[in-house]
């Protein structure tokens, strides 16, 4: 706050102030500086004899202190105030300066924090925008890096001077170094002084006290020493340098090594989610993950576009036994595959997908069950299943496969990439195996390494002689310039062990002595052949062995040419190079695919839409399963009927032929009943039950497929033809009849066969008429059959030119003499005794008809049988008025109607039957019949390759291939995005 009267606040307030503005200050006069009392009276217009009269000061004055004041006119008479016009113009030049200088500064610092604003908005502008990678750092890290401690965190590093010990003296070797050359370009011609001078010079860098003894040793004998211990010594001296390089290599290796695991670890914890489920985010699917479930997808599709094989993948292929799966375990860091010893193991492609995640852990494709690869019985587990998969996979009469297992395997520091193992190449097929095997392998090989974005990993056994691979010339053949082939040697150590001379193993590394070519080529060791040894065993065996092998040490093989580490670093480059190389170009063509199945199907289909197989199903599925649910909208009386009509025409014949003639020619009323009684009892027992569930059981399968009939030509689409009728036979095929219904039916059949009283007239009617129409169908077909046997009548033969046969002739005057006996003896017996037999066979040979007794027996059944029939058709019409009698049980030989009765029995027994069986139906088995073909529909929904076979057609296929088309694009798509992303 500045001070009221003071010069400052009186310059401050003023120069706030716009000249024109009609405000003035009300303050008292003798309060203000004098300073402002004279710039008061200026502006007031108030002549005071001490205004100061010096025109510069006042408009300098004034200029400092934006005040709007004319130029001062001095007065007259003020000429003797010199030394006061002074001290006013002295003190308003260091006010003046004062003020500029604190404006200067204030100004100043407004300026440049703006700038800094600035300048730190452009930065911040250039910065890149890390948001999106928040979700890779969970929240719980950040909470412990605020409770780390750094003060212990920063005592716990190493000092900078231990740091410095642990490297090497640079000088030192370039010292040695430049020694050795000097040496070696001087040759065998060196002079004792140039050898003493490198003895000395090792003297003098070397720093081991036994070094310098020796050294000074052999200095004091060099002179008595002869040329060849001399030619030794350097010898000496050069591997004593390259050792201590191989070392100081060694020691960077480590460090390397022990940094890459401290990485490792870092990343496990950065990637793993919170445990406590309170921080949890949703992890973005993986890029190599998606890649791979493109080649998922393509696997399954099926057309004829032959796009598919165009995405790239490491194809994994060698001779048996070469070492294929142990590269392959290495490079997935666990051994998941089954092993034998010499035998074929890997029996069908097994696909692998490695990508980075925290924990080691396993997946099938179809599966979600994740195996712990840091366990050994989830290992054990891992390989089982694989081994199980392979031999699911190999038809019957076959040794391989080409359907392709698809595994997934996530871990720390596992290098991102596609993998197929194939089945090992074989020269040979051995006993146990198909006769096509060696064929069948060789396909499959060439299937996918003909793919030309395809990276062919070949993998060579160096334990065996080089001219004995197979897998070399098909290589060669697949890929000429090895432009996409990259070389591995297995098993060196036992090379190195076997081969007289190790320079064949550099020659193989080089590429000189198979006349394939490669991209790279590399050497690994992947263990001692025991089936025991863990991944880390083996890794630290193939350090040593190439620490202490003399293929690198004499410079046969380089660093980055050696351990599966390198390699599987080599092979993710090169694979995501030919990914990003080939994807977008395999994109548009399957974009070019989806465009011309979209056209054909506009122009097939344009009104239907585009439903897959799967789609089909479920549609056809729902049709069914309402087809079935109408069975239960049967009513009750179109139940009975069918079932008794059905269950009639099923036992009628049994009730005429067995019961009913045989009991109706006894002639008498008691025999009559006691043997419809027996009948009708041991019928019950043993036979009447069972067709009566026959009966149902066929009624339920032609009422389901009448209702499928109906539905089927109510516009349904015929495509589902083929699908229903196999589900209704296996829906009948499945069902089992209720069998504990069997006995109580028994059971109420008797009762109802038991009952003999008729209780009104209706009823008796009714039997009546159940009766007539029962015989007159039987003799109506006695008269069919009668007409076949004696051939065409008199009339029939003028009119349709037809004659009779020898056979029918014979029978026609057979038929003629015995219905002449039967007009004799109405009430003849059923059977000719055989004294008639004889008599009728005289009476036709002596009109010259040679005829066998057994001709006339059949002859005479069926005349005999239409005779009875007319009989009984005569009875029962006089049976129409014996009701009375029947009810009133009055004795009459006319009208003894027993076989009305045994009518109404059969025919009441059939009524009950039908109703017990529809009560069965309606509650019981249409609610079954209706669970079965639920079941298998659902079976045969989970069974692909039976609806392939049920739901076919070049609709169902064009709708399948744009589907997986489309999908396979998106899927595409979204990879190519994702891909760019990374970049």
């Amino acid at each position: 706050m500045l001070r009221v009267g003071s010069k400052a606040a009186c310059i401050a307030c003023r120069s706030l102030l716009p000249t024109n503005m009609g405000v003035r200050f009300r303050i008292p006069l003798q309060k203000l500086h004098p300073l402002s009392r004279a710039i008061h009276h200026r502006y007031s217009g108030n002549s005071n004899p001490h205004r100061p009269p010096h025109r510069t000061a006042a408009r300098y004055f004034t200029s400092m202190s934006r005040l709007p004041m004319r130029p001062s006119k001095p007065p007259p008479g003020s000429g003797g105030h010199n030394y006061q016009q002074q001290r006013n113009f002295w003190v308003a030049r260091l006010a003046a300066r004062l003020l500029k200088l604190r404006y200067i500064l204030l100004g100043t610092a407004v300026g440049g924090g703006y700038t800094a604003k600035k300048t730190y908005e452009e930065w911040k502008d250039m910065l890149p925008d890390f948001s999106e990678y928040n979700w890779v750092i969970p929240d719980f890290v950040w909470e412990l890096s605020e409770q780390i401690d750094l003060d212990k965190l920063a005592k716990a590093l190493p000092e900078m001077e231990e740091i410095a010990k642990l490297l090497p003296d640079f000088d030192k070797i370039g010292e040695n170094f430049t020694f050795l050359k000097s040496l070696l370009s001087s040759g065998v011609s060196l002079g004792s002084e140039v050898k003493g001078a490198f003895g000395l010079h090792l003297l003098e860098t070397s720093g081991d006290p036994a070094l310098k003894a020796t050294d000074s040793s052999t200095a004091a004998s060099h002179d008595a020493s002869d040329k060849q211990y001399k030619k030794s010594s350097d010898k000496e001296k050069v591997d004593q340098l390259q050792e201590e390089l191989l070392r100081t290599q060694l020691k960077y290796q480590r460090m390397l090594e022990r940094l890459e695991k401290e990485n490792k670890e870092l990343r496990k914890v950065v990637l793993q989610k919170d445990d406590k489920g309170i921080h949890q985010r949703k992890v973005k699917k993986s890029l190599i993950d998606m890649y791979s479930e493109v080649l998922d997808v393509l696997s399954d599709y099926d057309a004829n576009y032959n796009t598919q094989d165009h995405l790239p993948r490491v194809v994994v292929v060698g001779d048996q036994s070469a070492g294929k799966t142990s590269v392959l375990e290495m490079i997935a860091q666990a051994r998941i595959f089954p092993r034998g010893s010499g035998e074929m193991m890997t029996r069908s492609p097994v696909k692998v997908t490695l990508s980075e995640g925290p924990h080691h852990v396993a997946m099938f494709k179809d599966s979600g069950r994740e195996f712990d690869l840091t366990k050994e019985e989830d290992l054990a587990a891992l390989r089982r299943e694989i081994e199980l998969r392979m031999r699911k996979s190999v038809k019957e009469g076959q040794t391989v496969s080409s359907e392709t297992i698809s595994l997934s395997v996530k871990g720390p520091g596992i290098q991102r990439m596609v993998l197929v193992d194939l089945p090992g190449v074989i020269s040979t097929v051995t006993t146990g195996m198909a006769s096509d095997t060696k064929d069948t392998i060789f396909s499959i090989s060439k299937a996918y390494m003909q793919n030309p974005n395809a990276i062919i990993l070949c993998i060579q056994d160096g334990s065996v002689d080089a001219e004995r691979s197979i897998v070399t010339d098909l290589v060669s053949q697949m890929d000429p310039h090895g432009k996409r082939t990259i070389f591995v040697l297995t098993k060196v150590d036992l090379a190195e062990k076997n081969l007289a001379s190790p320079s064949r193993i550099q020659q193989i590394i080089e590429g000189k002595l198979f006349p394939m070519k490669a991209l790279g080529y590399f050497a690994v060791v992947t263990g001692k052949g025991s089936s025991g040894e863990s991944i880390d065993s083996i890794k630290d065996y193939e350090e040593e062995f190439f620490q202490s092998s003399r293929l690198l040490r004499d410079g046969m093989l380089k660093a980055h040419q050696v351990t599966t580490k390198n390699l599987s670093l080599a092979v993710s480059d090169c694979f995501w190079k030919m990914v990003r190389e080939s994807v977008e170009q395999q994109a548009d063509v399957f974009k070019a695919s989806r465009f011309n199945l979209e056209t054909e199907w506009k122009n097939n289909y344009p009104r239907l839409r585009e439903l897959d197989r799967n789609e089909l199903f479920e549609k056809a599925k729902n049709e069914i399963l309402d087809e079935v649910i109408s069975l239960s909208q049967v009513t009750p009386q179109h139940w009975e009927a069918i079932l008794q009509k059905k269950l009639w025409e099923r036992v009628s014949t049994h009730v005429i032929e067995n019961i009913y003639l045989p009991a109706a020619q006894t002639m008498d009323s008691g025999t009559f009943n006691t043997t419809v009684d027996i009948k009708l009892k041991q019928w019950t027992d043993k036979q009447l039950p069972h067709k009566a569930l026959e009966v149902a059981w066929e009624t339920l399968q032609e009422e389901f497929a009448r209702f499928m009939a109906e539905y089927k030509g109510k516009d349904q689409d015929d495509i589902f033809d083929k699908l229903k009728e196999a589900v209704k036979d296996e829906g009948i095929k499945r069902h089992k009849w209720n069998e504990r219904a069997l006995d109580s039916l028994r059971v109420i059949q008797h009762n109802a066969l038991e009952d003999r009283s008729i209780t009104d007239k209706p009823q008796w009617d009714a039997a009546i008429q159940f009766m007539e129409e029962t015989l007159q169908s039987r003799l109506k077909d006695t008269e069919s059959v009668i007409k076949d046997m004696v051939g065409p009548n008199w009339k029939q033969r003028w009119l349709n030119w037809q004659n009779r046969t020898p056979d029918q002739h014979i029978r026609n005057e057979t038929k003629n003499e015995l219905e002449r006996l039967l007009k004799l003896h109405d009430d003849h017996t059923a059977y000719l005794a055989n004294d008639e037999v004889t008599t009728v066979r005289k009476n036709l040979e002596g009109r010259g008809v040679e005829v066998d007794p057994v001709l006339i027996k059949d002859t005479w059944h069926q005349l005999y049988r239409r005779h009875f029939l007319q009989k009984a058709l005569s009875h029962c019409n006089l049976c129409k008025r014996g009701f009375y009698y029947y009810q009133r049980h009055f004795v009459d030989a006319e009208l003894e109607c027993n076989d009305v009765v045994l009518f109404w029995r059969i025919q009441r027994m059939l009524v009950i039957t039908a109703n017990t069986l529809r009560q069965q139906l309606t509650n019981t088995e249409v609610r079954r019949m209706e669970k079965n073909v639920k079941e298998v529909l659902d079976d045969f929904g989970e069974d692909m390759e039976k609806k392939t076979h049920l739901i076919t057609g070049r609709r169902v296929q064009l709708a399948e291939d744009l589907k997986k088309v489309r999908e396979i694009q998106e899927k595409l798509e979204a990879f190519i995005e994702a891909l760019h992303k990374e970049k």
